[in-house]
Order: C-alpha cells, then structure tokens, then sequence
C-alpha cells in the first residue's frame, strides 16, 4: 500500500508503508501504464470510438496481435467497451468507459512531463553511458595489488 502525505516542495509525498506487492493498487495501474501499446491505445481512445483498423493506422508499429491482446486487457479491466455491431461482416468499435476517461488526466500529465524533460534526460544518458566505467578505479587511483606480484601460474 502507498501512503501520501504532505510535502512542502510537491503538495504530496508517497511512503511505501506496509507494502504488499500481491494487493498494491498503483503496480496494477502501472502496469497498464508500463505497457506502452496500452498506453498509446488509450490515447487512441481518447480521440472518440475507434475500429481495430483505424486504431491500427494511428499506432502504425504495433502488430495486430499486440492490439488485440491490449485491447482485451483493457476491456478486463473495464478501462474500455467493446460495441458489435450486427452488420455483415459485423463492425467492432471500441471506446473509453467512465473510468478509462479518467485515466487520460494522469496519462496527460505524464506526457507533458516526459515532454519537458526529455532533453534533460536524454543529456543525463548520454552523459552516463560515456561516462567510464564505475567499477575501475580511476587511472591515479593505486590498486590493492601491484601487477609484478601477480604471476600467470
């Protein structure tokens, strides 16, 4: 469970207290979150109802398999409806509920925060990966050992 409490700097600070991974309600929402096609279905959605092809053009590299099985697990957990229509061959149309609706205030706020630190971030990787190894001592640094003692036996 993840308690909040209030924080000077943000207006909110979270504790892990008592956590309990198997009953946390936030791993299971981020699970959804972590899922970038589940995200980018949402979105989607949140245009108005879409049919599996459009939701297909509007997210060109996923793969039909994955937009199904999103899809589904969207509709588990009632983020989304699914609407057949009786026409021949029948027309599906998905579409947010009450709650996936809700969801696009957090998911929007993500984006405009990963948007904003985008360079940031990209700046801190780069940074990092050209940086040297962390497990080598520096070039000035003595080891432990001098290599003349160690022997190729």
């Amino acid at each position: 469970m993840v308690r909040r409490s209030a924080s000077a700097k943000t207006g909110m600070t979270l504790h892990l207290a008592d956590f309990n991974a198997d009953d946390c309600p936030v791993r299971g929402v981020l699970d959804h979150l972590g899922d970038k096609w589940k995200t980018l279905i949402l979105i989607g959605l949140g245009e108005g109802p879409q049919r599996f092809s459009a939701l297909r053009r509007a997210i060109p590299d996923i793969s039909k398999r994955m937009l199904t099985q999103g899809l589904r697990d969207l509709e588990r957990d009632s983020l989304i409806t699914r609407h057949v229509y009786p026409t021949k061959p029948p027309s599906v149309e998905y579409r947010l509920t009450a709650l996936g609706t809700s969801l696009l205030v957090p998911i929007a706020q993500l984006v405009e925060w990963a948007e904003g630190a985008h360079a940031e971030i990209r700046r801190s990787r780069a940074a990092f990966d050209g940086a040297p190894e962390r497990n080598v001592p520096p070039p000035d640094r003595q080891l432990p050992f001098s290599a003349s003692r160690v022997s190729a036996h």
